[in-house]
């Protein structure tokens, strides 16, 4: 009763067989078709090859000879490629490539052997040209030209699997020679005497400079399983990159730097990369970054990175771990529509030593044995739609759970709460010792200063002092929004306290570390109250620059109008708070009569006004006390005529950087009449009668810096 099941499963199963055994016959026969044919097509692929490289590469290839050895192995020899009108970039004498069948009959091209025995790639560049040039190039064809939306995910699987595929099972290479030569005036060399991969295994052994330094970068590959973990480093010393330090003025070197990838798929239709990075003893130094060498002791990250149809992103479930410090990174950059920037930053609340302890060596010098208890958590939140810069999100907050400093470390922060020595620098060279106490004639108490100068000062510069915690998030925002608009640093987001702190405890050198590091005092400073508002306010208006080699309100006010500090009127005030941020220019602002020039009336009406509203002056219609700024007779000698031309901007030796200063004269002036090419308080407001040759130009700028050098002496009236 089942036969008939049985004979109808064995007559297919007998089919099938047929059907597999002609499929596998027509494969043997285009086996050994194409085996007898390979070299005829291996000559029309090489001639395909080297045409393709010609028409979209301008690069010139020639091979001296070549054919199969074995099934699946081409071998080569006397390879050279040579992009046109450049120099020669590649030699090769011996190369022997074997290529995996099964998945070429997929169209992928994946590598199983490498042998190369002798080679070079020499990169050079001369001026605004290089050999590698070629790269830039874009192939060029009618499907190309049409315009079309790139999916990142896809591109960036293909791009991985591509390079993974070109990684072999099998690899010996002998005596490979990377050159590269930059203008003559950088040179690196990397020697690779052998580099192997057995099983997955790697090894190599690489020369820099001769015998300068062995280097080894060693690990395993499994490109099919999308996995790679490599470490490099030298024998017996630090791997350095000297070619950075000639070039680019960088020191970088460290023990040893390891690199992991685990895996590599897609997450729905985001594409997603996980592994880690991590270095031993990482040094590195540039004059823009700090005065000094920074050192970081241990840094590992472990990273999932997405990549998805229109961005890139670094994932929140990212982790880089500093010593025991640890913090949760998110990066986002989306290309399109708009291009949109975010970054976030969560360190979980830990202990607040354990950060302290976690600072890269040399970052923060000023605090290096500050000893601390309790805990901190850090968040930041940022972004930027670079199509609505106004709406810029920023938000940072340090948070101190029962946080108390034990231990100061090298500089005292409450040192200000006593009489002290306070050297002013300009250009890194010492000015003069000024002791900030009742020992000094133009000390100020705080009670003794003008009402009119301290409340033009705070209105102009920091307006809630006394109410924020060293930082004021709104201003920081929308100075970001502005220099955005501007592509460069235009007005910053300083408060009296970042001032203060860079004044009195840090150098004047204008690096990244020394900002963060006052960013970091100003946060100890504020929230554990080592130094109160008051006397904060008092030691910032006894040191501010208001002048050539004037410092204090003591001394500008005695300078500039013959008074005492508490006999300042208010359009005194307002003019000693709107020479704040450029103090180099003062002089300039007067007419050759004493009086303030005209263009500086608008600023005046602005200021008093906001500090009328708040009660802090009188309602004036006339200026604020415009009228009423007289140089003192003394100085007027010193002025130079009206219808002088001068560049102010050449003469502010050493200008503040948009991000130090809150410049809130000239954004306030900027906005309300219009910005000019120079500043609106130097060279664009002072116009000459008559055009002058460049001969007389250049007599009125020796002049003018004559009369500099005879202001500069002069210190009281």
């Amino acid at each position: 009763m089942h036969l008939p099941k049985i004979n109808f499963l064995k007559k297919h199963i007998k089919t099938g067989a047929w059907i597999l055994g002609i499929f596998l016959l027509l494969l043997v026969i285009a086996g050994v078709v194409a085996y007898n044919k390979r070299e005829a097509l291996l000559e029309k692929m090489m001639a395909k090859a080297i045409a393709k490289a010609d028409q979209d590469y301008d690069l010139d290839v020639a091979i001296s000879e070549y054919g199969f050895n074995g099934l699946s192995t081409v071998h080569m020899k006397n390879v050279t490629v040579v992009p046109k009108n450049r120099d020669t970039l590649t030699t090769i004498n011996e190369i022997t490539l074997g290529i995996k069948l099964l998945p070429l009959i997929f169209g992928n091209v994946k590598l199983s052997q490498i042998d190369m025995n002798v080679g070079k790639l020499n990169i050079v560049f001369k001026d605004t040209v290089s050999n590698l040039d070629f790269l830039l190039k874009r192939k060029k064809n009618n499907k190309e030209e049409k315009k079309s939306k790139t999916d990142l995910a896809e591109l960036a699987n293909n791009l991985l699997n591509q390079v993974l595929y070109k990684i072999p099972d099998n690899m010996e290479i002998k005596d490979f020679l990377i050159r590269v030569n930059d203008n003559d005036t950088a040179k690196l060399n990397f020697l690779t005497t052998k580099a192997t991969i057995n099983d997955g295994e790697l090894n190599s052994t690489i020369l820099v400079n001769g015998t300068e330094s062995t280097w080894h970068i060693n690990g395993t590959v499994k490109p099919g399983k999308k996995q790679l973990n490599l470490k490099l480093f030298a024998d017996n010393k630090r791997v350095k990159l000297p070619y950075l330090e000639n070039k680019l003025h960088v020191k970088f070197s460290f023990d040893t730097v390891q690199t992991e990838m685990k895996n590599a798929s897609f997450s729905g239709d985001d594409y997603k990369i996980s592994g880690s990075w991590s270095v031993k003893n990482l040094l590195f130094n540039h004059p823009k970054i700090a005065a000094n060498d920074i050192i970081v002791k241990d840094v590992r990250i472990d990273a999932d990175m997405l990549v998805g149809k229109n961005f890139i992103a670094l994932d929140s479930s990212s982790t880089v771990f500093l010593r025991k410090a640890s913090i949760h990174p998110y990066f986002k950059y989306t290309l399109g529509p708009n291009k949109i920037y975010e970054i976030k930053l969560h360190a979980p609340e830990q202990g607040a030593q354990e950060i302290l302890s976690a600072f890269p060596q040399g970052l923060f010098e000023s605090l290096d044995g500050m000893q601390v208890s309790g805990k901190i958590r850090y968040d930041l939140n940022f972004h930027l739609d670079t199509s609505l810069p106004d709406s810029v999100k920023f938000y940072s907050a340090l948070t101190p759970i029962n946080f108390k400093i034990l231990r100061f470390g090298k500089t005292d922060l409450q040192k200000v709460n006593k009489p002290f020595v306070y050297t002013p620098y300009e250009r890194g060279k010492p000015m003069r010792d000024i002791f900030i106490g009742p020992g000094n004639s133009n000390y100020t108490p705080l009670s003794e200063v003008s009402s009119n100068y301290k409340n033009a000062i705070l209105t102009s510069e920091d307006p809630s002092f006394f109410t924020h915690k060293g930082f004021v998030m709104e201003s920081i925002r929308k100075s970001i929004a502005v220099n955005f608009k501007a592509k460069k640093f235009v007005r910053g987001g300083s408060t009296i306290s970042m001032q203060f702190v860079k004044n009195i405890f840090l150098s004047r050198q204008k690096t990244l570390s020394r900002k963060a590091e006052e960013i970091l005092i100003v946060w100890l400073i504020e929230n554990n109250r080592l130094v109160s508002k008051n006397r904060l306010l008092e030691v910032y208006f006894n040191i501010i620059e208001m002048g050539p080699n004037i410092y204090g309100i003591g001394e500008a006010s005695r300078y500039y109008f013959g008074k005492k500090p508490s006999d300042l009127n208010i359009g005194e005030g307002i003019f000693l708070a709107n020479i704040v941020p450029r103090p180099k220019i003062a002089m300039y602002k007067f007419k050759d009569n004493g009086n303030l020039k005209d263009y500086l009336y608008p600023y005046f009406k602005f200021i008093g006004k906001i500090m009328a509203g708040r009660g802090l002056t009188p309602p004036d219609s006339n200026g604020y006390g415009f009228y009423n700024v007289q140089l003192r007779e003394g100085l007027r000698k010193y002025l130079l005529p009206d219808s002088t031309t001068i560049d102010t901007n050449d003469f502010d030796d050493d200008p503040l950087p948009a991000i130090e200063t809150q410049d809130a004269s000239k954004d306030l002036f900027d906005r309300l009449f219009g910005k000019k090419k120079r500043d609106s308080v130097g060279a664009s407001s002072i116009k000459a009668d008559t055009v002058k040759t460049k001969k007389e130009l250049r007599q009125e700028r020796r002049e003018r810096r004559k009369k500099e050098r005879e202001l500069e002496t002069i210190i009281q009236p």
